[in-house]
């Protein structure tokens, strides 16, 4: 790898890394539904900015960008939102280190085969950091343990979409994919985001969370987690 794919490699998790405090920091003024919402519409207005992201795909294509809108946006983002309300962002951001190792299992069933058992190990020592990690949340039971069903039930639709994202980018190129992507989990989100208009106060500082979380975390770390799908598989 030549450092500039160290970077590209790097880049979503940074980027996602600090995500999980700004949803915190949007939560605080914002209802659940309403930050998600306005992540999706901040993340789809930066990147029809992009003239690129404006390529024409073909029609055929529409069915998986659909499917992309949901299991990567619509239903995972609302998840985490939902899920940071019982859960602490720490322990959602380290048991979403899980992405990886979902990615692998559902690669492994729409192979029907199983990886390499260097892989294999590695997959069962992943598994074990991800229980270990939810284990004491898990433990405190009711509202904390549907945060964690909350958290790996997105992580397993990132496993689904990512195996979708990766030949998708290579045919059409990540902007054009993601942009169109967005635009479906708009629509699907936005009669939630306006109920959750009545159930939120205005906070500058959840306004400006949720907007850098928006153009950076459901934009910018999109793209560039599409593009590596495409493009280190």
């Amino acid at each position: 790898l030549h450092p500039r794919d160290w970077v590209a490699l790097a880049l979503p998790g940074l980027i996602w890394g600090s995500s999980f405090f700004l949803i915190a920091e949007g939560l605080d003024a914002f209802s659940p539904y309403l930050v998600t919402w306005l992540r999706i519409v901040f993340g789809f207005a930066a990147l029809s900015l992009v003239p690129r992201a404006r390529v024409p795909v073909p029609r055929s294509a529409w069915p998986r960008i659909a499917v992309l809108g949901i299991v990567w946006m619509a239903l995972p983002l609302s998840l985490f939102s939902l899920a940071q309300e019982r859960v602490s962002s720490s322990v959602t951001g380290m048991i979403n280190g899980g992405t990886p190792i979902m990615t692998a299992l559902v690669a492994a069933l729409i192979a029907r085969a199983l990886p390499p058992s260097r892989q294999l190990i590695g997959l069962a020592i992943g598994l074990a950091g991800i229980v270990l990690t939810a284990l004491p949340t898990w433990s405190d039971g009711g509202s904390s343990a549907t945060g964690v069903v909350m958290i790996i039930a997105a992580i397993a639709c990132y496993g689904v979409a990512l195996n979708i994202a990766g030949p998708m980018q290579r045919r059409f190129g990540s902007l054009p994919v993601m942009v169109r992507a967005l635009a479906v989990a708009l629509v699907l989100t936005s009669p939630f985001g306006v109920v959750g208009l009545g159930e939120s106060s205005f906070a500058w500082r959840s306004a400006i969370a949720v907007a850098a979380l928006g153009a950076l975390g459901t934009g910018l770390a999109f793209v560039s987690m599409a593009s590596n799908a495409g493009s280190f598989g």
